[in-house]
């Protein structure tokens, strides 16, 4: 059986859309998906990276771009007010929902998602709406505890240690997958596709860095 590692802040609408066609793409195959919460900023600042959100103009496209593609594929998706917003509480409510050093239920990470961006726009920080969220969860411990904050933190740091640079990312066979479009090319490798044994994937990986802005 493979196992795919989910990376995901529940911030971003790419790893909401991904999320909802992860069983689509992975019909058929023998698979176990562990999904890993992740602080997207935490990912940004290491890498010295602003969000799409933080780019005017890439923001409207971003804006514009998700709406579609939830309607393109069938995902229910309203953008909250405000977007970006801060996802700790979500993130750290994540972590608790299983014991320590093991992931989320994909029930639970629904839950999270759908509490972002199935809400009419609705602020997802809302003290009465994440009460309601945390009590649906039943998080096996204290989402404010200073072990779930360390817990959320030092996942953050793997993922930047395994050179991860944003959401979603999956890692099978470790591989990278970025992004909602890189589901097809995910499902080619765990079906075994040659092109993943020939030299493209080492080659394409490894291209020497060219012109570099000062």
């Amino acid at each position: 059986m493979k196992v795919v590692d989910f990376w995901f802040d529940a911030l971003s609408p790419y790893a909401w859309l991904a999320f909802d066609r992860l069983p689509q793409a992975l019909e058929g195959l023998n698979v176990v998906v562990n999904y890993q919460p992740v602080l997207l900023a935490g990912l940004l600042a290491h890498w010295g990276q602003k969000g799409p959100a933080e780019i005017t103009p890439k923001r409207a496209w971003t804006y514009r771009q998700v709406l579609w593609l939830a309607q393109q594929q069938g995902t229910p998706l309203q953008l909250p007010q405000p977007h970006p917003f801060n996802p700790l509480a979500l993130q750290r409510l994540a972590v608790a929902a299983a014991p320590a050093g093991g992931t989320p239920s994909r029930r639970t990470v629904e839950l999270l998602f759908r509490h972002v961006w199935c809400r009419d726009g609705a602020d997802p920080n809302d003290p009465a709406a994440l009460a309601t969220l945390t009590a649906a969860v039943a998080p096996q411990r204290d989402p404010a505890s200073d072990a779930a904050k360390a817990e959320l933190r030092a996942r953050t740091e793997a993922a930047v240690a395994l050179g991860l640079f944003g959401v979603p990312t999956l890692v099978a066979d470790g591989r990278h997958f970025f992004g909602l479009d890189a589901l097809p090319m995910l499902r080619a490798a765990l079906a075994g596709e040659p092109w993943f044994d020939g030299p493209a994937w080492d080659s394409g990986g490894n291209q020497p860095p060219g012109l570099q802005r000062r």
